[in-house]
């Protein structure tokens, strides 16, 4: 049997179809890489069963970037080869993954400082009174798929890596969305029930971390009808 295709299988297989094509959301993901002398875990969680969107299935961090994404400022900012290939949302979008991941998992990804950015978002409120800010030079880009046409629901999602060296404070998590959130190894993670854009995200992480840190960046698409894959 050959493999689902990486892009149409994002979904559950249940998921209704609608007619109208909707315009994608921009999202983000943040994937944190634990090393422990040769073993290799990454930071996933169970979505919750009453989730409309892929219920109960295990994935990284991640969620819409909110319009507060990309107004906040912050002293750091994204790698030059990175900012390069993401575009003018990019900073919008790696802060987007920084507080997903805080918000699902109480993990604060940046470093400490006295003296936080001026913001109004609750969310970010919240991230800089634990004394941090993000610090966006940690995340790499490795990877983006934008749903296909025809869906409920459709994101065109990046995702990022980090180290888990980035990890500047835990707390307690704001968000339900991920059940019990943990560090699984690669292989513990392959054997879940994982989206296949998940599961492709998980080769990349692994290419990376074995010696390949300046891989092409695949891009999982729908063209005319047909799912392509691009590289960066």
């Amino acid at each position: 049997m050959s493999n689902p295709d990486p892009i149409t299988s994002m979904f559950d297989k249940d998921e209704v179809i609608v007619p109208k094509r909707l315009r994608p959301k921009d999202a983000a993901t943040l994937i944190l890489v634990r090393r422990e002398r040769d073993v290799v875990r990454v930071l996933m969680g169970q979505r919750h069963g009453s989730m409309a969107f892929m219920a109960g299935k295990y994935v990284f961090p991640g969620g819409r970037m909110d319009l507060c994404d990309l107004r906040l400022t912050t002293q750091s900012d994204l790698r030059s080869t990175e900012a390069l290939k993401l575009g003018p949302k990019g900073r919008g979008l790696a802060l987007a993954a920084i507080r997903e991941t805080f918000e699902e998992t109480g993990i604060l990804v940046g470093r400490p400082a006295e003296q936080a950015p001026r913001t109004r978002a609750p969310s970010w409120a919240r991230f800089f009174a634990q004394g941090v800010v993000p610090e966006l030079s940690q995340l790499s880009f490795i990877g983006r798929a934008i749903t296909p046409p025809n869906r409920t629901r459709r994101f065109d999602a990046r995702f990022f890596m980090a180290d888990a060296s980035a990890i500047a404070h835990e707390r307690t998590r704001e968000s339900n969305e991920l059940l019990t959130p943990c560090w699984v190894t690669l292989a513990e993670a392959r054997a879940l029930d994982l989206p296949s854009i998940t599961r492709r995200m998980l080769d990349e992480v692994e290419a990376r971390v074995s010696g390949e840190p300046a891989r092409p960046i695949p891009f999982f698409r729908f063209r005319h009808g047909k799912a392509q894959v691009d590289l960066l």
